[in-house]
């Protein structure tokens, strides 16, 4: 059976010739260039789109909550009879 240090040790060597591979390059430049165009773009967080969302689901509740309440005032003046000498 192979000696565990043997084994890290072969374990390490990997790791370091993968960190150093052209492979490891390519892919701090392609999240490099993704980071650059991203940052070109008007994109907004996670947290601000989910702010966001709240806010505008208690501005569409209140919303509604008013227009329920124009519609009971209105209902409410048509039901009233005219007023005299206007």
């Amino acid at each position: 059976m192979a000696n565990p240090r043997i084994l890290d040790e072969l374990g390490a060597k990997v790791s370091e010739l993968l960190a150093s591979s052209p492979a490891k390059d390519i892919e701090k430049n392609a999240k490099a260039l993704l980071a650059s165009g991203f940052s070109k773009l008007d994109l907004v967080t996670r947290e601000e789109f989910e702010v966001q969302k709240e806010v505008l689901i208690r501005t569409r509740e209140k919303l509604t909550e008013l227009e329920h309440r124009v519609a009971r005032l209105e209902a409410e003046l048509a039901s009233r009879p005219p007023a005299a000498g206007v």
